[in-house]
């Protein structure tokens, strides 16, 4: 009687650090199946971690928040023709995990217990005014931040930076608030706050306070940036992403997923598909190749075409782990058609 032959179980390497306490990425691969060149019976994925980065809060930037949040400077109250109550920004705006989790511990840090005066309500008064995020994921982490009542959050469906400022344009000049004079008669909407991390792209900025786009609205968005939190390639990343790839030499398809621009440069390094002398790409076409490299969005996947010259085997169409997934399978299955 002919043995069974095991199904091949293919190692999908999660360039990121785990989510606490349950990991949305790991939980839809370790659940899901594929198919593979020459095989009747489904694949297995086998997700795992490589993080790379290594994030440190922006001690200056944190005080600036927190500062911001103590004098009432983030709320929906605007300048009176007496100069009498006033804010300096109307809003938020988060397009980072790691920028709500500095923005966490600067709420979580002040005093939960006071009360305001103004609004009547607890730390840190922030209810009536939009928070915008991008993606899932985000808006997820917003959520947690300890609010009463919880924080008004928009933009989840937009899942990257151009697609939600053009979003916060119409939603932010609908936005209900004090009709004042100073209000009615200035040039501009109030003043959004962008926290960020050191890293980041300028397309937000750039579509709310743009003058050359012909849709852009008869009052112009300010955007003002506050850097709160950095990041770097952890130093152990190049090594354990090779011993990642030495356990499973033997596997035939191994996928990698990679989140940021950062430690691009190391992956491909590692994939000995990164050309020393011109910082490049080799020639992919003709190599047998059994690692296969999927990004989360389009800015990773411009950012490896662009500065590399690599080009991704998949670029998720959304950024989740079902869009991830969906790319995989969807090139797996193009392969197995072969």
């Amino acid at each position: 009687m002919a043995t069974a032959t095991p199904p091949l179980r293919i190692p999908v390497f999660l360039l990121k650090t785990k989510s606490s306490p349950t990991d949305a990425y790991e939980e839809l691969f370790a659940a899901s199946t594929t198919t593979t060149p020459n095989s009747d019976d489904a694949s297995y994925f086998e997700p795992s971690f490589v993080p790379v980065l290594e994030h440190r809060f922006d001690d200056e930037g944190v005080a600036q928040v927190k500062d911001l949040l103590t004098r009432h400077q983030i709320s929906n109250e605007w300048p009176q023709s007496d100069g009498a109550a006033s804010s300096r920004y109307g809003g938020l705006i988060f397009t980072s995990q790691r920028a709500v989790e500095a923005f966490h511990k600067v709420v979580s840090d002040g005093d939960a217990t006071s009360q305001d005066s103004r609004s009547g309500t607890t730390w840190p008064h922030l209810q009536d005014i939009p928070v915008y995020s991008v993606g899932p994921a985000t808006t997820r982490a917003l959520g947690a931040v300890p609010q009463q009542p919880p924080l008004q959050v928009f933009g989840e469906h937009t899942g990257n930076g151009e697609d939600l400022a053009y979003y916060i344009r119409e939603h932010y000049a609908a936005w209900k608030r004090p009709q004042t004079e100073a209000m009615l008669s200035s040039p501009t909407l109030p003043t959004l706050l962008f926290v960020v991390g050191e890293k980041r792209r300028d397309i937000i900025p750039k579509v709310l306070m743009g003058s050359d786009d012909t849709n852009v609205p008869a009052r112009r968005i300010q955007v003002d940036e506050i850097v709160i939190y950095g990041t770097g390639v952890m130093p152990s990343f190049p090594d354990d992403f090779q011993s990642a790839l030495d356990t499973t030499h033997d596997r035939p398809v191994r996928w990698v997923v990679v989140f940021s621009p950062t430690g691009c440069d190391s992956m491909l390094a590692a994939l000995d598909l990164l050309d020393p002398k011109t910082g490049r790409a080799r020639d992919t076409a003709s190599r047998l190749r059994s690692v296969y490299v999927a990004t989360i969005g389009p800015t990773t996947c411009a950012y490896l075409q662009d500065t590399f010259g690599f080009e991704p085997d998949v670029c998720a169409n959304e950024p989740s782990p079902q869009g991830i997934l969906r790319g995989i399978s969807q090139f797996m299955a193009a392969r197995a058609a072969k």
